[in-house]
């Protein structure tokens, strides 16, 4: 059993075909086929199965990409290894960060990073916090920039909490729920209580996002659970112009809400009591075995000071 072979099964399980594999290992379909069938000759058993979407894996196939995810990780770390003993003359970060968090923390931390380790080459996997965890538990990502969830229900995940970031209520300038907001100090905003929310058109983002879960948790601790949903969508800016032309109200947390955003219209921002916990907490999200390399400590130093300042 030899890397290339590791690489080779994991490569077809991850595009479900031998084309697509093949065109991405750069080697012709009918030199992989052949490789794959003498693998499964040594082994004695298949580790695809053909359906109608493509190559799955079998039993057997789970087993051995299983392994080979790990041994390809421990490859990747112990160049990453190399790379430390000539004092980061050459090297690869390769972490996940959710979208806009990258438009957030990564333009400044790269700037600084840039400055210690010209020579590091930095890949960032761009997703939603569900893909991004299990790409870090097959081993493709040395750590994660991500909030940490509620609850945590993945042991095989540690979070290293740097900031926590309260939720805003977004609405039009001219809503009526606008006057029943009350000034408090250490509130950056008039303070709403959300159990006013109940019966008022919603916009929601997708049940996979973080920030439409923390949400939906905020609004049930509010004792809301019949919510009334105008509008579905992905992207929380547009989320927060379609509030403030009063298409609907929705729920952001404060630090995306402070994106700039030239509009004419900018809505309303009302912040909610601390009793409904309507917060997330800003995270590094590493596995128990996670190797850093020296670059990904430095790497994580500079978005720490991004973070904080």
């Amino acid at each position: 059993m030899t890397s290339r072979e590791l690489l080779y099964v994991k490569t077809i399980a991850d595009e479900k075909s031998i084309t697509g594999a093949a065109r991405k290992l750069y080697m012709a379909q009918p030199s992989l086929s052949q490789a794959l069938q003498k693998l499964e000759e040594q082994i004695g058993t298949p580790l695809f199965k053909r359906t109608t979407g493509g190559l799955t894996l079998t039993y057997a196939g789970e087993r051995y990409y299983y392994m080979a995810c790990q041994i390809l990780k421990m490859y990747e770390n112990f160049e990453i290894e190399v790379s430390d003993i000539n004092n980061l003359k050459t090297g690869r970060i390769h972490f996940g960060i959710t979208n806009h968090l990258g438009m957030l923390l990564l333009p400044q931390t790269m700037k600084r990073f840039q400055e210690i380790c010209p020579f590091v080459e930095v890949q960032v996997a761009e997703d939603t916090t569900a893909i991004l965890e299990k790409r870090l538990l097959s081993g493709e990502l040395d750590f994660l920039v991500m909030h940490a969830p509620a609850q945590t229900q993945e042991t095989r995940i540690q979070y290293e909490i740097l900031q926590r970031d309260p939720f805003v209520v977004v609405l039009s300038p001219d809503h009526a729920l606008v006057e029943k907001a009350v000034p408090r100090e250490g509130s950056p905003y008039p303070v709403l209580d959300i159990r006013l929310l109940a019966g008022e058109p919603m916009i929601r983002l997708n049940p996979e996002q973080r920030i439409r879960q923390v949400t939906d948790t905020v609004l049930r601790r509010a004792g809301i659970r019949d919510i009334r949903t105008v509008m579905t969508l992905r992207n929380h800016i547009t989320a927060q112009l379609l509030a403030s032309e009063g298409v609907g109200i929705t729920m952001v947390p404060l630090q995306y809400s402070r994106l700039t955003i030239e509009h004419r219209r900018p809505p309303v921002l009302l912040s909610i009591e601390d009793r409904y916990r309507a917060w997330w907490d800003l995270c590094i999200a590493t596995t128990q075995d996670s190797f850093l390399s020296k670059a990904d400590q430095l790497f994580l130093r500079c978005m720490k000071e991004v973070a904080i300042d």
